[in-house]
């Protein structure tokens, strides 16, 4: 009989974690989308809301990919982003997946995720981070980030 208590204690730890502690945080980036061909549909999308497409390099295991996406989806630096870009969010895995459309596009995935680059929405590449400025997301605030796109925009 001594099991029940046990079982009592696994029963009211399990009650004291909070329902979203208990899941798997949701995916940033697709893991199975075929990048060229979502490529394609932000860039006809880009063309019609006569904007350019920013291309994010990154994986779900990344925390600064993650933080680099709610940082992007929500107050000012969402509203700068909405305003001027269709975001694409491009799985590279393990630096595994998709490298080549990175350097296709002058993207460094060595020197750190995330990483970005500007098409516009002619699909010509307007600038890419070259030096990890986005590797260190977490430890950047919204102005930072505002910073890093608004430096890719002028070159």
């Amino acid at each position: 009989m001594k099991a029940l208590p046990l079982l009592l204690l696994a029963a009211s730890l399990t009650a004291a974690i909070p329902a979203g502690a208990q899941t798997a945080p949701k995916p940033i980036y697709n893991e199975q989308a075929d990048a060229r061909a979502e490529l394609n549909m932000a860039l006809a999308e880009a063309h019609a809301q006569n904007k350019n497409v920013l291309v994010v390099f990154g994986a779900n295991w990344c925390p600064d990919c993650r933080a680099l996406a709610g940082k992007m989806g929500t107050g000012a630096l969402a509203s700068h982003v909405d305003k001027r870009f269709v975001v694409l969010k491009v799985d590279v895995g393990r630096f595994t997946k998709n490298v080549d459309l990175a350097e296709q596009m002058g993207v460094p995935l060595k020197k750190g995720i995330p990483a970005v680059a500007v098409l516009k929405n002619d699909g010509t590449v307007a600038s890419a981070t070259s030096g990890g400025e986005l590797a260190d997301a977490r430890g950047m605030g919204d102005d930072a980030v505002l910073r890093v796109f608004e430096g890719l925009k002028a070159r």
